[in-house]
C-alpha cells in the first residue's frame, strides 16, 4: 500500500509542473546565510563559510550510472561500510537515478529503502528501472528545498552521496533529517575529499572533514568516525549529540 501511494503521488507530481532545484537562491534572505559572488559553479549563497554548489540536474544521469563508477568510488565498499541489517529502514537523500538504492534494497529486504529526490525526473528514472518491480521495499518520496518530507523517528540510517554540498538550505535539511532519524540513527555523509587535490572533481563539489563537522555539529550531530577506505570520498558517520 505504501508503495502504491508513493507511485500515485509521483505521477501526480509529474503532471503538476516544474520544481525548484536544491541550488536555487530565493529573494528572501535568511540570517543563517550570506550572499556574495564566488565560484562560477556556486549559487552565490554561503553557509558557515562554504559556498553552496549548483545542483546536478537530471541531465547528469549518465554520469551517475557510468560504468567506471565502481572502480572510481568503490561503491561496493561504501555499502559494506554501512553494515546494513535486514530490518533497517534507510533513506537515500538525493537518490538520483537510484544507483545506491538498488544496491541496498536486496540487503534490507525486511525493512525499506526510501529514495528521496527533489527532481521528479530522477524519481521517474527509478520508477522506470526494471529492478524497481523486483524489490518491493523501495519507496519513492518527493523532497523539497527545506525538507526531506519523511516521517519522524523512523530511520536507522540516512545516506547522502555527493549531494549535501548542493542543498540550498543545508541547515533546514539537516534538521529535517534529524527529525526523521531514530534516536540511535546514523547519517552516512559521503563527499569528495577537499583535502585531496588528486580527486578529479571541481573544488566546489568537494567538502573537507572539518567543514562537514562544523555544519553538522551546528545541527546537533557528532562525528563518530570517518572511514578512510574509499578512493575519492570521505565516508563520515554522524549520530545525534
Amino acid at each position: 500500500m505504501k508503495k502504491f501511494y508513493s507511485i500515485t503521488l509521483l505521477c501526480f507530481l509529474s503532471i503538476g509542473g516544474t520544481f525548484s532545484s536544491f541550488g536555487q537562491v530565493e529573494e528572501n534572505q535568511n540570517k543563517d546565510y550570506t550572499y556574495k559572488k564566488g565560484d562560477f559553479n556556486g549559487i552565490g549563497k554561503w553557509y558557515l563559510g562554504r559556498e553552496i554548489a549548483y545542483v546536478m540536474g537530471y541531465e547528469g544521469i549518465n554520469w551517475l550510472e557510468r560504468s567506471s563508477r565502481e572502480k572510481e568510488e568503490n561503491t561496493s565498499k561504501l555499502i559494506k561500510n554501512m553494515n546494513i541489517k535486514t530490518t533497517d529502514v534507510i533513506a537515500d537523500i538525493g537518490a538520483g537515478s537510484g544507483y545506491h538504492v538498488f544496491k541496498m534494497a536486496p540487503l534490507n529486504y525486511e525493512g525499506a529503502v526510501y529514495a528521496i529526490d527533489i527532481q521528479t525526473e530522477m524519481l521517474n528514472a527509478i520508477l522506470r528501472n526494471p529492478k524497481f518491480e523486483k524489490y518491493t521495499n523501495i519507496e519513492l518520496v518527493q523532497g523539497d528545498k527545506k525538507s526531506v518530507n519523511l516521517p519522524e523517528n523512523t530511520f536507522d540510517k540516512v545516506l547522502m552521496v555527493d549531494v549535501y554540498h548542493e542543498f540550498s538550505y543545508p541547515k533546514e535539511m539537516i534538521l529535517s533529517i534529524k527529525k526523521a532519524l531514530k534516536s540511535d540513527g546514523k547519517i552516512y555523509l559521503i563527499e569528495y575529499r577537499m583535502e585531496d587535490t588528486f580527486v578529479p572533481i571541481k573544488t566546489i563539489h568537494k567538502m573537507s572533514e572539518k567543514q562537514a563537522i562544523k555544519e553538522l555539529e551546528a545541527a546537533g550531530f557528532k562525528l563518530d568516525k570517518n572511514i578512510g577506505n574509499l578512493p575519492w570520498q570521505h565516508c563520515m558517520i554522524f549520530s545525534k549529540q
